[in-house]
């Protein structure tokens, strides 16, 4: 029998990566969904009455062998992937999804979720019960559950065909990414960038056994490239470049993928009674509705667009001014924004580097933790990991009790996607009286050591740091009792409230002092550069604002609306971007081509909730402010009503009983420098 079948023998139970052959994933998620099939089997031919015990939670405890599984092959085909693992995944979505619709299209099992439905005002069931109920019932009902056979048919074939088409998708783009490469051979090309990128460039080319400098559209290479080098010419190269991904009419082309997922979504939500697929995707989301959504991303346009235009005059005229250009770019715009900056603030990201050592950020995330929910991390080293660069990590509460395992893997390499994400390899659940703990992994993609440095993050990877262990919190602080609930199996535009919050402390004095010293000197950072950041934390906030809003916009417009009379996907973006747009239109670009969030990850109809939640995160912070950063009171309550409560109860619930009041945009405004 498989090792990925059977309970693993190790320390925590935590995932046996060096047992597990390629080999054994396909029989291993056969039999597991033989296994998972025989446990709703069971439920529904049960001959006792249907309960919530036996129909509810035990569907909620059925698959749980194929849920681990699951979720080891898909982290693993994001953070360490390889040819082969792609075949796989393109082999086993389609029998999950087939698997999914089995038991959502099985009508006796929904005639028992009906009869405890249908009864459940004399049930007696707690909040998260009750919630449970709810969930489960929905969960058959939004997928087809009331509809005829054929209609029921015609929805299998959709979602096959969507995981399919995402899948794909994101190959594209992986394939994209991989196959462009800025070779430079010419020291004077490397002009205005950063000694640390150089030396990572020049790394790269040394591996490919090349002399000269391997420039990427990886964040950690094109980012900086694009904020600092000074040869207009090859930032334009690169900007179109990343812009072009998948928009080349070539073999990784995603117009098609893109045109074909939209119309399929918005034929799904017809199929199942619903106007578009926002409306569908809406009704399980704080926002509720499209035109809630459209109404809170038209109120943000309309006070950050002022801003935006004045900050899009200003930057055109220092470019001319500095150096004679007439007209802004998009491939100026980092360039430009930087230079402006470090004018206004004397400040850059090399000059802050030196203080932000990834070990000692790390640590500082810890110490924060430690502070407000009385946690400690202690780096373990006999834990099977899946790649040599990742630690591993016991969180313990302040009675010492087992808190979760945490796994950080923190550098880019081949066979992992671009980006930064939270994730979880286990879920916390509580069975026969057990309280099952968590595994927890971030998984980012920062500059790595070099021969003469360690890593050192820009203050922006500092803050993404402090976001993902944000979203870690949440999984690792879970205290729920059904595993569908858990951790961050929350309302869509509630998740990222835990992990933006935690993006203030980075702000704040008190708590940089923690961290951020010199990694030579061990000087604390001075005091100006703190100002400083706090200061440059809302320049251009206009200009990032409207960006947001454009995206949001954009994922609205593909979603909110009927998409079948879409022919041309550029021209239609065009259009989008009428309202928000400040640069000029750059015709080899497409932006939906590569918009992994809303056609692969799970944004669709989601992407406004950056914004939604940022107006949480700014209202909920202003209470720890009010009283103090580290204040115990406001942290327990914000552990005890969010972080540990997962999806059991609505969030605006939840959000209520921590703050005491709905969360107001004021506060949020005004941290943007907006009001």
């Amino acid at each position: 029998m498989s090792v990925l079948l059977s309970k693993f023998i190790t320390k925590h139970n935590t995932a046996p990566f060096s047992q597990i052959k390629i080999e054994d994933y396909v029989p291993a998620f056969q039999e597991g969904i033989t296994l998972a099939k025989a446990e709703i089997d069971a439920i529904v031919n049960n001959p006792e009455a249907p309960t919530f015990e036996n129909t509810i939670a035990a569907m909620d405890f059925s698959g749980d062998i194929l849920d681990r599984l699951s979720s080891i092959f898909f982290n693993l085909n994001s953070a360490e992937t390889n040819d082969e693992m792609q075949k796989i995944a393109q082999e086993v979505s389609p029998l999950l999804s087939e698997f999914g619709n089995d038991i959502r299209l099985n009508a006796d099992l929904f005639a028992k979720v009906k009869a405890v439905y249908d009864q459940k005002e004399s049930l007696n069931l707690n909040p998260e019960q009750t919630t449970l109920l709810d969930k489960k019932y929905k969960s058959f009902s939004r997928n087809g559950a009331n509809l005829p056979e054929d209609k029921k048919n015609q929805l299998r074939e959709i979602d096959k065909e969507l995981s399919k088409l995402s899948l794909q998708f994101g190959e594209n783009v992986l394939a994209e990414t991989n196959n462009f490469e800025l070779h430079l051979t010419d020291q004077k090309d490397l002009s205005g960038l950063p000694e640390g990128t150089i030396e990572a460039a020049r790394l790269l080319a040394k591996n490919q056994e090349k002399e000269g400098w391997i420039f990427t559209l990886d964040h950690p290479s094109y980012v900086p490239f694009l904020t600092y080098a000074d040869n207009r010419e090859l930032r334009k190269k690169m900007a179109i470049a990343f812009g072009a991904k998948a928009f080349q009419n070539n073999e990784f082309d995603n117009q098609e993928n893109v045109l074909k997922i939209a119309k399929l979504r918005f034929e799904r939500a017809n199929l199942l009674g619903y106007k578009t697929h926002a409306h569908f995707v809406l009704e399980e989301r704080m926002a509720e509705s499209p035109e809630k959504v459209f109404s809170f991303l038209n109120d943000l346009l309309a006070k950050a667009k002022p801003a935006a235009q004045k900050e899009f005059a200003e930057l055109t005229a220092f470019a001319k001014e500095l150096d004679g250009i007439e007209q802004l770019e998009k491939w100026d715009g980092a360039y430009y924004s930087e230079k402006l900056k470090q004018q206004l603030f004397n400040l850059d990201d090399e000059k802050l580097k030196p203080y932000f050592q990834l070990e000692k950020v790390l640590d500082g995330a810890f110490t924060v933790a430690k502070k407000l929910y009385g946690l400690t991390f202690t780096e373990v080293f006999d834990i099977d990991k899946y790649h040599e660069e990742v630690t591993t990590y016991e969180v313990r509460d302040a009675e010492n009790n087992l808190v979760s395992i945490f796994y950080a893997d923190f550098f880019p390499r081949k066979g992992k996607r671009n980006g930064a994400w939270m994730t979880s390899f286990k879920s916390q659940y509580v069975k026969d009286g057990l309280n099952e703990r968590p595994h927890i992994s971030n998984v980012c993609n920062f500059t790595k050591p070099t021969e003469t440095k360690p890593s050192l993050l820009t203050f922006n990877e500092v803050t993404t740091l402090f976001h993902e262990f944000g979203h870690g919190l949440h999984g690792m602080l879970a205290d729920t009792t059904y595993p569908s609930l858990s951790g961050t199996s929350v309302y869509w535009d509630f998740v990222e409230l835990p992990s933006q919050i935690m993006e203030n402390w980075c702000y704040e004095p008190e708590a940089l002092a923690l961290f951020a010293n010199h990694y030579e000197t061990g000087e604390i950072i001075p005091i100006e550069y703190v100002q400083k950041i706090k200061e440059s934390a809302s320049f251009q906030e206009g200009l990032a604002t409207l960006r947001q809003l454009s995206f949001g916009l954009l994922d609205m417009a593909w979603h909110g609306q009927d998409p079948t009379n879409i022919t041309d996907l550029k021209a239609f973006e065009t259009e989008q971007f009428a309202n928000t747009q400040l640069y000029p239109d750059v015709k080899e670009n497409a932006m939906s081509t590569a918009f992994s969030h809303i056609f692969q990850g799970g944004y669709s109809s989601g992407y406004y909730s950056y914004k939604w939640a940022e107006v949480l995160d700014a209202d909920a912070f202003e209470y720890f402010q009010e009283k103090g950063i580290f204040n115990e009171e406001v942290a327990k309550k914000f552990k005890d009503n969010v972080l540990s409560k997962g999806g059991t109860e609505h969030p605006m619930t939840l959000y209520k009983r921590f703050r005491g009041q709905e969360p107001k945009p004021e506060a949020l405004l005004k941290r943007a420098g907006l009001l």
